[in-house]
């Protein structure tokens, strides 16, 4: 039953939208488990207190669905059209807060696979879109989706560094898929792309990473980190945009995830914006998890970077 509910479920994601679909145990590994540990213990986290909080369920899946015996891990592209890096914005905003939250667009289709498995199969079945303490990455790389590449995101060898990642934790016990073995070899073109220097191999400093400071963060950016963030506002792709395995990626086939707003032609032009029109114009993308103080604070960094820049 169980060895037949796999490919079904494959043929049903692959319906419904997935790009990427694959089986694991409900384990990330022990590796990762001692990486969480350590990185916790080196306070690499930075503010991000609720990693800590959650980490002993982070670490076993199993604390939020008992009876799981399978994670169902499933992606959706986001790859952009152009390359991230010949862009000449004057602010720049990162690829996958351009288009509609991927929260809502996954929850969506993820709603609907786990509600036909539960009608086709009379399986229990839990789904989260990195809405749950789950070690996604991890999980994703053992159900064969790709693997952590040295910058500590998930590289596709068809889709690139561009994949959002959603799961459906389930009682069936669906055979695992084949994990993917890491393809970065001798490359360190990430970690050489770092505007602060937080990645090491296999390994980030959350409180040196842009996306970190422009988006998790609500404390003050320290000056000799807010003037490498360049005009970066809200998160940055330099590590993932430079990945060897991006020309392998087609542009994203979901219209969900094209650009709903315009780039600012001069800094000044998002500066000018009052709290009403900024979350009119960020509306149902992950912009507005920034909310409007601090984005205008990383905007008014942006701004200083691009004086000093111009000598000013």
């Amino acid at each position: 039953m169980t060895n037949a509910a796999a490919p079904a479920i494959e043929a049903k994601a692959s319906a419904l939208g997935f790009d990427a679909v694959g089986f694991a145990r409900p384990d990330p590994g022990i590796e990762a488990k001692n990486g969480l540990r350590q990185y916790l213990a080196e306070g690499r986290h930075g503010s991000m207190g609720w990693m800590q909080d959650r980490a002993d369920w982070r670490m076993d899946p199993l604390q939020m669905m008992p009876t799981a015996k399978s994670i169902v891990m499933l992606g959706m592209s986001y790859a952009p059209v152009t390359n991230p890096l010949d862009e000449r914005n004057a602010a720049r905003v990162s690829v996958f807060a351009r288009g509609r939250d991927y929260h809502d667009v996954m929850k969506k289709r993820l709603k609907a696979l786990a509600r036909w498995m539960a009608e086709e199969f009379q399986a229990g079945v839990k789904l989260f879109a990195d809405t749950a303490p789950l070690m996604e990455k991890p999980l994703a790389a053992r159900a064969g989706l790709g693997w952590q590449g040295k910058h500590t995101n998930l590289v596709s060898r068809t889709h690139g560094s561009w994949l959002f990642l959603g799961s459906v934790l389930t009682d069936l016990d669906l055979p695992a898929s084949q994990p993917e073995a890491d393809h970065c070899g001798s490359c360190s073109r990430c970690i050489e792309a770092c505007p602060t220097g937080a990645i090491t191999p296999y390994r980030m400093d959350a409180r040196r990473c842009i996306s970190y400071l422009t988006i998790e963060t609500k404390h003050e950016v320290p000056p000799d980190l807010a003037r490498l963030l360049g005009n970066r506002v809200f998160g940055c792709d330099d590590c993932l945009a430079v990945c060897p395995w991006n020309k392998f990626a087609s542009p994203s086939p979901h219209h969900e995830f094209a650009p709903r707003f315009e780039p600012p032609g001069k800094i000044d032009d998002w500066r000018g914006l009052d709290e009403e029109s900024w979350r009119k114009l960020f509306a149902q993308t992950p912009v507005k998890r920034a909310g409007f103080g601090r984005f205008m604070n990383r905007l008014a960094i942006a701004a200083d970077n691009a004086g000093d820049q111009h000598g000013r």
